[in-house]
């Protein structure tokens, strides 16, 4: 009923409040027993204006940022008090807490920024627009053929870094008067330089079997997502096989706008705990840590659905399946990889063992599989990636010290906007992979 569902919400609306209050204690916490970034140290920063439900968007950039600060010194930019929570727990790098347009406006007076990275199309990201004499270079949190990776957005940058001849194509062929060679960088995909980490299982001789579904999505064109679909049963009958282990790492997002959704994605955590009671020795995970890595580089194979999740995987350059969305409206882009992809249709998940022996072995997929690893990410050699990556911003540097020598008498200065909006709880929301 209409009134159930209004006081649902009031009470959600609540609950926000209370925890956005919560945060912003825990954070004034925090940053009065810390010392406050030098003045004039920052060259390069990430500004990020979403809440904790999207750090997973950061949280990839992590290893190359890493990276990065052994050259420049990075900062990420957080405006919403959750993110900057939970970023001063785990960041590699110092993090800003830049909740008022004040306390952005006073960072960005008191440093020496030069490049802003942006990893989604936040609303919000138009409040750190409107100030010059900085680069702002749009990374994205992935590559993919999602609706989502030819948005007329990316022309509000100065500059994209975006993964090889795909994505370039790609913007192509939807971005009218866009200049590609002026304002896109290629530099592959630099966080497979760091697919790596500590297994939670002993390897053996199963054959390990990566499901990483994305989320239902916001509306029918973007309605991606397999758990409810394909999901319970693929997963079901990977576990009763006795030679696979399977590692499921949901989207975070999964089942915050559909219950049904939710329920399967519970179903699913379900089953992988009754099956590893059942067999101990399986050691089945159920993965929904804040790393992201080892996971693509441990499986044997992979199934995803059409999301960053494929590219990321791609990256790696080892077998890999895409789930088929159910949905007609769901815009599938097939003039690229998943033009030639080995799809998983619904009606198929419970023959999925062999699917996946299949496609283990066949070398006809290895052969098709390299030839779509060099479109879209050029030379994945370890390394390559991040060297890219560096020479990018390298470049934009040295272009960033032409422009400051010819306008070296202009100020960082801006206007306030009817548009500026301090509060948590009033951030806009991005579009999400």
């Amino acid at each position: 009923m209409p009134v159930f569902k209004d006081l649902k919400t009031g009470l959600g609306v609540i609950r926000n409040l209370i925890d956005v209050r919560g945060a912003r204690r825990s954070v004034a916490d925090r940053l009065s027993v810390e010392p406050p970034l030098p003045s004039g140290t920052v060259q390069i920063g990430l500004y990020f204006a979403d809440d904790a439900v999207n750090l997973y968007q950061v949280r990839q950039w992590y290893a190359p940022l890493t990276e990065l600060a052994k050259h420049w010194n990075v900062a990420i930019l957080a405006r919403n008090a959750k993110s900057a929570r939970a970023l001063l727990d785990e960041s590699p790098v110092p993090v800003a807490y830049v909740n008022k347009v004040e306390d952005l406006e006073n960072f960005i007076e008191n440093q020496d920024l030069r490049i802003i990275f942006y990893v989604n199309q936040n609303s919000r990201n138009f409040q750190m627009f409107r100030y010059g004499r900085m680069w702002h270079v749009f990374i994205n949190h992935g590559e993919s053929d999602k609706m989502y990776m030819t948005t007329n957005q990316f022309k509000a940058y100065d500059f994209a870094l975006i993964a090889g001849d795909a994505a370039r194509q790609r913007l192509s062929s939807k971005l009218w008067d866009f200049d590609l060679d002026a304002r896109t960088i290629q530099i592959g995909r630099p966080q497979a330089d760091h697919f790596a980490g500590e297994l939670p299982y002993e390897p053996d001789d199963r054959s390990v079997v990566l499901y990483a579904p994305t989320w239902e999505g916001d509306r029918e064109a973007a309605a991606y997502g397999s758990i409810a679909s394909h999901g319970v049963e693929l997963v079901n009958t990977l576990l009763s096989s006795g030679t696979h282990r399977v590692i499921y790492r949901p989207h975070p997002r999964s089942g915050v706008i559909n219950q049904d959704y939710r329920a399967a994605n519970e179903e699913i955590i379900a089953s992988i705990a009754a099956a590893n009671a059942t067999d101990p020795t399986a050691h089945h995970v159920f993965d929904d840590g804040p790393t992201l890595g080892w996971q693509l580089a441990a499986a044997d194979v992979a199934i995803t659905d059409v999301s960053a999740m494929v590219y990321d995987r791609l990256a790696v350059g080892k077998p890999l399946i895409v789930a088929r969305p159910v949905s007609e409206l769901a815009d599938v882009d097939e003039n690229g990889y998943l033009g030639a992809c080995e799809w998983l249709y619904a009606a198929d998940a419970g023959n999925i063992v062999s699917i996946v022996d299949r496609v283990q072995h066949s070398e006809e997929a290895r052969a098709s599989l390299e030839y779509w690893v060099k479109r879209h990410f050029g030379d994945t050699t370890p390394g390559a990636a991040t060297a890219r990556f560096h020479a990018a911003v390298e470049q934009l540097i040295a272009e960033w010290e032409r422009n400051e020598a010819i306008h070296s008498g202009d100020k960082r200065t801006s206007e306030s906007d009817p548009f500026d909006a301090d509060e948590d709880e009033d951030s806009m929301p991005s579009e999400n992979d």
